[in-house]
């Protein structure tokens, strides 16, 4: 009997020490693991103090800090950034090859650091882009805003068109010297014109000629162009219906109201007329050579006129005078009339 019990315990004392045998070592578990790191460094691994106060961290934190981060949230990378907060990576740009703040030469998942996941390439790859995107779409909308900035400065400085219009409008808002224009006049108190047939051709009679244009030039001072017609009359009937009949330049004038007219047939032997038509020389009844020389002068003055001064209405002193009308805003006529000659200061 004693001997069986002995052998019981016997066997008992065995399948306890198999038991034993065959039993594992306990390994501490992960979240052991973490428990104690956190209380080695409970400043560092602390994920939810970190979290639970984000008004009290600064708005920049440094490198070090957003990779122990990165390491500590769920579903990280080695790579900065790649973390679960909202807008991660669409405003920072950081190096995929960083290095996370876990044990050197590996990530949290226990692959080489060299080598990223898929996941962090996918999500590398879209923080490119998001990097990209904003700066294109940057680009693209200032583009359109160069041409309109260049088209608001482009009034400040005015083109070489511009320039020359304003010159232009300058000059046609000048007026003669009056100083120079009583010079002139002074020069000419006694200048008698001569006919020059060579240089200025003569008109000739023509009945029915009217003068061009007159009939579309409005107001009462170019009702004598208007109503000009040629005639032809002897020495008799001009005397018995003007005061002044007068040789001047080659051929006979009658003075009337202002005006001086072409006397045709007066006498037929003298009968050069550089222009036919009347020639406002003013209440005074001054010369009509002289006052064409006065206005050639002044016109020669402003470069207007490029002839000589002969007292002679030809063709480049009607040029000149069109010119100048043009550019005072008057009546085109091309001869002295009433209002050139008061814009010239001989009225």
């Amino acid at each position: 009997m004693k001997n069986l019990t002995s052998l019981l315990i016997g066997c008992s004392l065995a399948l306890a020490g198999a038991a034993l045998a065959q039993q594992p070592v306990e390994q501490p578990s992960p979240s052991k693991k973490k428990q104690a790191a956190e209380k080695t460094h409970p400043a560092e691994t602390q994920p939810g103090a970190n979290a639970a106060k984000p008004q009290e961290r600064p708005a920049k934190q440094t490198g070090a800090m957003k990779e122990r981060r990165a390491t500590n949230e769920p579903g990280a990378t080695n790579e900065p950034g790649a973390t679960n907060e909202p807008g991660a990576g669409k405003g920072r740009k950081t190096p995929a090859t960083q290095e996370s703040a876990t044990a050197p030469g590996t990530n949290v998942s226990g692959q080489p650091t060299g080598v990223p996941t898929p996941g962090a390439k996918q999500q590398a790859e879209q923080r490119r882009k998001g990097m990209k995107g904003p700066a294109a779409a940057a680009k693209t909308s200032a583009t359109p805003a160069a041409p309109a900035a260049a088209a608001s400065a482009a009034p400040s400085v005015p083109a070489a068109g511009q320039r020359n219009t304003q010159a232009n409008m300058g000059a046609k808002a000048k007026k003669p010297d009056q100083q120079q224009v009583q010079q002139i006049k002074s020069q000419h108190a006694n200048f008698r014109a001569q006919p020059k047939p060579q240089q200025v051709p003569a008109v000739t009679f023509n009945q029915n000629r009217r003068i061009e244009g007159s009939d579309r030039w409005q107001g009462p001072q170019y009702e004598v162009f208007r109503s000009y017609r040629p005639e032809r009359h002897d020495q008799g009937w001009y005397q018995s219906h003007y005061n002044r009949v007068e040789l001047i330049g080659g051929g006979y004038y009658y003075w009337n109201n202002g005006y001086w007219y072409p006397a045709w047939g007066y006498n037929p032997s003298a009968e050069y007329y550089a222009y036919d038509g009347p020639i406002y020389v003013g209440q005074r009844a001054e010369p009509p050579d002289k006052v064409i020389a006065d206005v050639q002068g002044v016109l020669q003055q402003m470069g207007y006129y490029k002839g000589e001064v002969d007292g002679l209405l030809g063709p480049l002193t009607r040029e000149a005078l069109t010119a100048y009308q043009a550019d005072q805003g008057l009546t085109t006529t091309a001869a002295i009339d009433e209002p050139t000659l008061d814009s010239l200061g001989m009225g």
